[in-house]
């Protein structure tokens, strides 16, 4: 027989410790008295599983041609080289570096597919939805890579006394 308090999730759980601004805690408390609940709680209000929302989906930009949507996902941003980029509140566009197969998305997928844990079913929705539309795509000769205008932007901070300060993004230092 177990002592001690019973869980209050019925998951797999870990304890942490964050450091949060006091507004965002009045926010918790709101919430529910208990910060942990009141996280969750949070939480699932932040990225609702929406049956009618597909975590990965084709979105038409002109008459017949689409771009791939996808969720957030914590898994597909360990794919060093892929970038997304954020369309709409939580909704993201893959891009994909100009030299890069597209059957590299397809295989980096495959291998994370295989590190999921078996509580991450929201991750394994995207990661194996996303998987599945681009395998059918290029299955049928359907898949292809487009070229879109992005410009690397400068920000200069007076505070930090005209150090220029580059986005996480920008890999190349320019002169």
């Amino acid at each position: 027989m177990k002592r001690g308090r019973p869980p209050k999730f019925q998951e797999p759980r870990h304890p942490i410790t964050v450091t949060l601004p006091e507004s965002t805690l009045a926010q918790l408390a709101a919430i529910n008295s208990d910060r942990s609940r009141a996280i969750v709680k949070a939480a699932t209000a932040a990225l609702p599983v929406d049956p009618k929302r597909k975590p990965v989906e084709l979105v038409e930009v002109l008459p017949g041609l689409s771009v791939i949507l996808i969720g957030t996902s914590r898994y597909i941003r360990k794919i060093k080289w892929l970038r997304l980029v954020e369309v709409a509140p939580l909704r993201f566009l893959l891009t994909i570096p100009t030299g890069t197969a597209v059957d590299s998305l397809e295989l980096a997928l495959l291998d994370l597919l295989q590190n999921l844990k078996p509580y991450e079913d929201r991750e394994g929705l995207i990661l194996e939805g996303l998987r599945g539309l681009m395998r059918r795509l290029r299955v049928y000769g359907k898949l292809s890579k487009a070229n879109f205008c992005l410009w690397k932007q400068r920000v200069v901070r007076v505070e930090t006394g005209g150090i220029e300060l580059q986005p996480r993004w920008w890999t190349r230092r320019r002169a």
